[in-house]
């Protein structure tokens, strides 16, 4: 078999990837966009309508860490054309089947299990067919292909909300998660060839693997800073929606615009992936990683008093905070890849998921948690109750600089090491 040295990925496999990621990601939004048309007609709290979000979290957070042990195992190739077509399978059930909160939680957190095995072999297998002088940008225009999913998915929720029925929207979505498993056939056929084992090579086995991760101090550094940055960006893309819908009033065709804005939101967030994948190339991946969280932790605490701003401006503010999220998405996978070794990467990426995704699995709900206690305590129409929701984004993510400078300080020292023989 082809060695990943000699075999060149052919011309298109990073456009086939990345379209392929596009269609698949239009699930993970699907729910946000329809959450505050599913309240009203489901007659859940807020609380109720966070936790569907949390359940996906929780199962894309289980998958995530399977296939990447998985991955490792079989290869990402084969994990990422198998787990395309079972996630494709588990969104069009959430799509057909969901009618209550009970059934939401249960199939959109089934739906959650499946995606991740699209999603972490991707980054494998972007890792094998790029070179470190321009992972980063690589990086950036996956991570940016999925926002532009997310934005998509949005725009078609915001379409089909106004004009007919939300729950057509999550067909649609659905249906294209299965256009994007199709498309991962081709994009697999240009990609550079699994490589054949060395002889004589030994092999690491998973708990070996594993508890090298734990002990690679660099690694664990990135992934603390990656489950601080998941906390506010998942907490972030699950109710912004919500947010906009609720500050536009009570008009029907308002609370469609206010999906649509967060549909935008997304859209301008493609360029912050793309932009800081690239950025972290030329100025090194911690100094992309600090500049952005300062600033979207500085949004996560000032959104809140917003509420009462006109919702154009409110939208635009919500664009800037998307970009300030989203801009290091990418560099915290490029980060990992730089400073993990290549067989055991998948176990990397497991346990930095496990870490991201379970923060990220809880913050949406605590979240619905700090909105109704705020609505409770101040009204429904305060401002305060908004402050309370996004300033609990923000606590959350607290820690995430001093996380990413401890990174740059033990990463900077394993490069400067005198190398041991």
């Amino acid at each position: 078999m082809p060695d990943d040295t000699t075999t060149q990925p052919l011309r298109g496999w990073l456009a086939l990837l990345c379209a392929s990621r596009l269609l698949q990601a239009m699930i993970v939004t699907a729910y946000s966009g329809v959450l505050p048309f599913m309240m009203a007609d489901w007659h859940m709290t807020a609380a109720q309508a966070g936790s569907i979000q949390s359940a996906w979290h929780v199962g894309y957070m289980s998958s995530l860490f399977a296939v990447g042990l998985l991955a490792d195992r079989y290869g990402p190739h084969r994990i990422f054309f198998a787990g395309s077509a079972v996630s494709s399978a588990a969104a069009l059930a959430f799509a057909v089947f969901a009618h209550d909160h009970l059934s939401a939680l249960l199939l959109y957190g089934i739906a959650g299990l499946c995606a991740g095995a699209s999603y972490t072999p991707g980054l494998q297998l972007l890792a094998r067919n790029t070179e470190p002088a321009v992972r980063g940008r690589a990086m950036g225009l996956f991570i940016g292909a999925s926002s532009l999913g997310y934005a998509l998915s949005l725009a078609v929720v915001a379409a089909f909300s106004h004009w007919q029925h939300w729950r057509l929207g999550l067909w649609a979505a659905a249906g294209c998660t299965v256009v994007g498993a199709l498309l991962t056939v081709q994009a697999l056929k240009r990609m550079r060839p699994p490589s054949a084992p060395v002889p004589g090579a030994p092999r690491e086995g998973t708990w070996r693997a594993l508890s090298a991760t734990v002990r690679d101090k660099p690694a664990m550094a990135g992934n603390w800073a990656y489950a601080f940055h998941c906390w506010e960006l998942m907490a972030l893309w699950a109710w912004l929606p919500a947010y906009l819908v609720a500050s536009s009033g009570e008009a029907t065709s308002w609370q469609g615009a206010g999906v649509a804005l967060a549909a935008l939101a997304h859209l301008v967030s493609v360029f912050g992936s793309v932009a800081g994948g690239a950025a972290s190339d030329r100025l090194g991946r911690a100094r992309v990683m600090m500049i952005a969280t300062l600033a979207s932790l500085c949004m996560s605490f000032a959104f809140g008093w917003m509420w009462t701003w006109p919702l154009w401006l409110l939208a635009a503010m919500a664009a800037v905070y998307n970009l300030c999220a989203i801009a290091d998405s990418s560099v915290y996978s490029t980060a990992l890849a730089d400073v993990v070794a290549p067989h055991r990467l998948g176990v990397a990426f497991s346990v930095r998921s496990v870490m991201g995704f379970g923060a990220g699995a809880l913050s949406p709900w605590v979240f619905g948690l700090a909105l109704d206690w705020g609505q409770t305590r101040f009204g429904i129409g305060s401002t305060h109750g908004w402050v309370a929701a996004w300033s609990s984004v923000g606590l959350g993510a607290l820690l995430g600089p001093w996380m990413i400078a401890r990174f740059s300080r033990l990463h900077r020292a394993r490069a400067t090491a005198p190398v041991t023989h």
